[in-house]
């Protein structure tokens, strides 16, 4: 699973005056800005809709705003990661007969193997939809606004829900095209609600901090109904379920037609760069102005004012040192923005970054999928499993709402060599639990997999926006999380290894992901932490010729 989880939505760059005073050129507003889009900006020159589009939060009332962001947290709650929710899912399509009349005619595997493949396909499918997705995504929120997103987000939502419902009298395979439309809907509603946070600039942390929650707790969804499900003896089945579903997608779209902004908010560079622009008027020239231009002045001062109360006094000056000293902490801030997105890509920066991400969304994914069949085997207990599973699903939202705040502090107050080091140890730890038959390593490697599963994809994120910039983000970010995503399609292969080959060990499919994973986390820790000391060394350099520059001997 994975999409864009970003702590900011803006670098803070210190501008020259004579950038300052171009207002919608290309390198003094579209370089500070975060973009989602995939085309490289060469390909992709920016358009009147870039530069029109966009609003002051203080034209728009604080109870509004307000209200936008409580909205939009609400719906994300209910669409944004549901699919995620698949193992609280699974068992209660498994009890309602999915796909037993087609395993039934199946002779090459078992029929409990087919069925498992056949669901786990359903989710593999969803996963690589939401990943893939955050390519289009991204240039139909650039071009056309969140309200479009939001708009097609709920489109597929209730077309998802529809087919999910009446999975049974489509010609085609409902359930793996309704939960499909179900994953291409939430990063549609998700991803189109990030610029909210511009909102409320002084509190833009907390707004991501929100929709992030929200968007980790929403796979509690499946949760919740698999309890309900269970309480009634299975009457609630999943068709009326997902008819009164139906409902999300319709409060998505009175939201975003009644409620939300058609455009995004301007960031903070833009506020700034309008204060930049309107300054005020000299008291010596204020007896040489006829009345109109009074008139203007005033509106020009208002308008200052005005985004200033909404910045506060900290100014975006004092922004701009907290972002440069978090910068300065990375050791690899910089080192490749001024390349173009195609050499950025053949970098072993994306190289290594790419194959790491690869092999770890793999076993996520893999594992969210497998969870109960495999200590179903390491137990010698579906009982011990069920309650394992039980466990996961309720720890699963919970642990990406409890790691936000630590995630934050951790990414800027620590090198991004030593947050790779966390990541690659994390990782190992949870595939050595995995391997061991005991009850307390199972819950100990759950409660590890739930605090690093939002940890990995936002320092994956965090690395990117760092190492490559925020110009280029969305080609590069996309091409990782797309080719992350194709890649798990080799889930229908693990599973055939672990039913069929391995006779439903799981031992020996985890070895391979945890060596592989392994090899390559150290080879990218390694490069990292090399290439951010000869950077060290670099600047140390020449700060030592500019102070020894300055002195005049004899």
């Amino acid at each position: 699973m994975s999409l864009n989880r970003v702590s900011s939505l803006e670098t803070f760059t210190i501008l020259h005056a004579d950038q300052r005073s171009r207002r919608s050129s290309d390198a003094s507003t579209r370089d500070r800005k975060l973009s989602f889009n995939p085309l490289p900006q060469e390909w992709d020159p920016v358009t009147t809709l870039d530069q029109v589009h966009a609003v002051g939060a203080f034209e728009v009332p604080r109870w509004k705003r307000m209200l936008q962001v409580t909205v939009s947290v609400i719906y994300c709650l209910f669409a944004a990661g549901v699919v995620f929710g698949y193992a609280a899912i699974k068992p209660v399509l498994k009890d309602e007969g999915a796909y037993r009349d087609i395993c039934q005619e199946q002779t090459s595997v078992s029929e409990d193997t087919c069925v498992e493949i056949h669901l786990n396909l359903m989710f593999t499918v969803a996963a690589v939809t939401t990943n893939v997705a955050a390519l289009p995504i991204g240039a139909i929120l650039d071009h056309f606004g969140p309200r479009v997103c939001g708009l097609l987000g709920a489109l597929f939502l209730a077309i998802g829900s529809a087919i999910m419902a009446f999975e049974h009298r489509v010609p085609f395979d409902g359930l793996l095209f309704g939960y499909t439309l179900l994953a291409l809907g939430g990063p549609f509603t998700y991803i189109g609600s990030f610029q909210l946070s511009n909102a409320f600039p002084r509190h833009s942390g907390l707004v991501l901090a929100l929709l992030t929650g929200a968007f980790d707790a929403s796979s509690a969804l499946f949760l919740v109904y698999r309890i309900i499900y269970e309480r009634t003896a299975g009457a609630f089945g999943h068709r009326r379920f997902f008819l009164f579903y139906l409902a999300v997608p319709v409060l998505i779209v009175l939201c975003q037609l009644f409620i939300l902004p058609a455009q995004s908010y301007k960031t903070v560079g833009e506020l700034v760069e309008e204060m930049d622009e309107s300054p005020p008027a000299s008291p010596s020239a204020a007896d040489q102005i006829d009345e109109e231009t009074a008139l203007l002045q005033e509106e020009s001062r208002a308008h200052r004012d005005a985004i200033h109360d909404l910045l506060g006094t900290a100014r975006a000056d004092k922004q701009a040192r907290r972002e440069e000293a978090k910068n300065t902490i990375s050791g690899v801030w910089g080192v490749m923005h001024n390349h173009p997105a195609l050499v950025q890509i053949k970098s072993p920066w994306f190289i290594l970054i790419c194959a790491f991400t690869v092999i770890q969304m793999t076993r996520i994914n893999y594992f969210v999928a497998t969870l109960r069949a495999q200590y179903t085997s390491l137990l010698g207990s579906p009982t011990a499993a069920a309650e394992i599973n039980h466990f996961f699903d309720l720890a699963l939202p919970l642990g990406g709402i409890l790691s936000i705040p630590f995630i934050g502090v951790l990414l800027d107050r620590t090198a991004t060599a030593t947050v790779l080091a966390a990541l690659v140890a994390c990782a190992a730890t949870i595939g050595a639990l995995g391997l061991i038959p005991s009850k307390a390593a199972a819950y100990g490697g759950i409660c590890l997999f739930v605090l690093y599963r939002p940890f990995y994809y936002t320092a994956v994120s965090d690395y990117s926006a760092k190492v490559f910039g925020f110009r280029t983000f969305g080609t590069v970010y996309g091409t990782i999380i797309c080719l992350s995503g194709l890649f798990n399609f080799s889930q229908s292969g693990l599973d055939y290894l672990f039913h069929e080959t391995f006779g439903g060990d799981p031992g020996p499919v985890n070895v391979m992901l945890l060596g592989v994973g392994l090899v390559v986390g150290v080879a990218l820790v390694g490069f990292v932490s090399v290439r951010a000391k000869a950077m060290r060394r670099k600047v140390l350099s020449r700060e030592a010729e500019g102070a020894f520059g300055g002195v005049r001997w004899g």
